[in-house]
């Protein structure tokens, strides 16, 4: 009885968010009547008509008389972004014809904000789905950084949280609805700038607007088979880059910024460590692709650049085959995904607050070692000093996640290799794996609709759990076969 309650509870919540999503998925219908898609009328309703319908009813399910707590959220929101990958799917089914997998995988792919894409022939797409793919980026984009603030929000390692003033333990915006609305507040203005500066490179309204709404939520659709490339505007690669960049970074810092509480971006640990990453990165590809790939300096740094960004930022844009590069720069690239952009954006990846928190802990650690154990070693993050007890326990925990973030990525590739009979290098596959779990799409080859049914799925899950960053997954199916307890 007590785990019924617990899942009625999750799918009641559920019901919530669905019919709050429903009327946010009418949006495409409007491109349908722009362009005069008739036949895309019906399967594009069906989107919101199904979250609606289903939204009425799941919130009608009975609850916890616990209230809401945070094991159940998590669990809402992990069964929420399955269930819109397959509600999503339905235009494609119904206006394009492809099968439920394909369809499914192109749901997922878009609220993930992942570059991959099972649409066989993007240049004859209609123009409602086209823009259905890169809403779905957009719309998952600020959902995420959303998600991951609340996240944030939650531990008790950070005396500075995502909206609170760096000078006292004061909230900023002491309601859930004016975060919300300071989040879209802010998504918005740099969405129409990212407009502006992709109009300034001279593409028309309609192609600046899909690859703003990509490019924002570091997503990855385009809206040709090619890509970038399609393009041949070397002056669009540039100016895409500081929207990528714009979208990986803390969200938080652009509220900072707009209330005059910090002057500078760099006040902030993550964004110094994504720019010392990016100058490393596009040094080191630099010389490998001159090495390796015998490119001229100017061609081998303009890759290196375009190609860094949109890895870290886990945007997923590309200018390069990436599987005629070295082994070792293949390597060092998914390093780049796996790492991701800041928390509190809208990219993928472990993230760099995490990554920086590692070794913070293991240099503490270390320390802890050559020291008497009556000496007191302080740890400290942003600089303040934090107790030991909560150190501990936010590190270990931060710890768990990267090794099941790796440990996720290795089963996966592990499967591919096991039941796809997959023709790719061990290297080749992995890369493609780390892409899907940090949200990217950068791809070696591989990831097309001729790849085995297995091999769709185990991308679907890996997409799924990459962007919720595993434990919600975890904690959705301890609920469903352990029940609450």
């Amino acid at each position: 009885m007590q785990r019924f309650i617990h899942l009625s509870t999750i799918i009641a919540d559920l019901g919530e968010i669905f019919t709050l999503i429903a009327p946010v998925s009418c949006v495409p219908l409007i491109v349908a009547l722009i362009f005069s898609e008739w036949n895309m009328i019906l399967p594009m309703a069906s989107v919101p008509l199904v979250f609606c319908i289903l939204g009425l009813l799941l919130r009608q399910l009975p609850r916890s008389e616990r209230g809401v707590r945070l094991s159940t959220a998590l669990c809402s929101v992990a069964l929420f972004l399955l269930a819109c990958a397959v509600v999503s799917g339905l235009p494609f089914m119904l206006g394009l014809g492809m099968g439920f997998t394909d369809s499914v995988f192109e749901g997922m792919a878009g609220w993930t904000g992942t570059a991959f894409s099972m649409i066989p022939t993007l240049d004859t797409a209609p123009y409602t789905l086209l823009f259905w793919r890169s809403y779905m980026q957009w719309v998952g984009g600020i959902g995420i950084v959303a998600y991951s603030i609340a996240m944030a929000s939650s531990t008790g390692l950070f005396h500075t949280k995502t909206f609170r003033n760096e000078s006292r333990d004061e909230s900023l915006m002491p309601s859930i609805i004016s975060t919300g609305r300071a989040i879209w507040k802010i998504y918005g203005i740099l969405t129409f700038v990212a407009i502006g500066v992709i109009l300034f490179a001279g593409l028309s309204l309609w192609e600046s607007v899909n690859l703003a709404l990509s490019a924002i939520s570091t997503g990855g659709f385009t809206l040709h088979g090619d890509g970038i490339l399609y393009y041949d505007n070397l002056l669009l690669q540039y100016l895409l880059i500081p929207i990528m960049i714009a979208g990986a970074l803390p969200f938080k810092l652009y509220y900072l910024i707009a209330e005059n509480r910090r002057w500078s971006l760099f006040g902030d640990e993550q964004v110094k460590i994504f720019f010392i990453i990016i100058a490393l990165a596009v040094a080191l590809l630099t010389y490998d692709l001159v090495l390796f790939g015998n490119l001229s300096l100017f061609d081998a740094f303009q890759q290196s650049l375009f190609m860094s960004v949109s890895a870290l930022t886990t945007t997923g844009f590309q200018i390069a085959n990436i599987d005629s590069w070295a082994g070792v720069t293949v390597i060092f690239l998914g390093l780049l995904v796996f790492i991701g952009g800041a928390v509190g954006s809208t990219s993928g990846g472990v993230k760099l607050r995490r990554i920086a928190l590692a070794v913070h802990a293991l240099i503490w650690w270390f320390r802890r070692l050559f020291v008497s154990g009556k000496v007191l070693m302080p740890f400290k993050i942003e600089g303040h000093i934090i107790p030991r007890a909560s150190a501990e326990l936010e590190v270990a925990k931060n710890m768990l996640i990267i090794i099941l973030s790796i440990a996720t990525i290795i089963i996966a590739s592990l499967f591919l290799f096991q039941f796809s009979l997959t023709s790719q290098t061990v290297t080749d596959t992995g890369f493609n794996v780390i892409s899907a779990f940090s949200t990217c799409g950068l791809s070696t080859g591989g990831v097309t609709p001729d790849m085995p049914l297995v091999s769709k799925w185990i991308y679907i899950v890996v997409m799924w759990v990459g962007r919720l960053e595993v434990i919600p997954v975890i904690m959705l199916f301890m609920a469903i076969f352990r029940g609450d307890e």
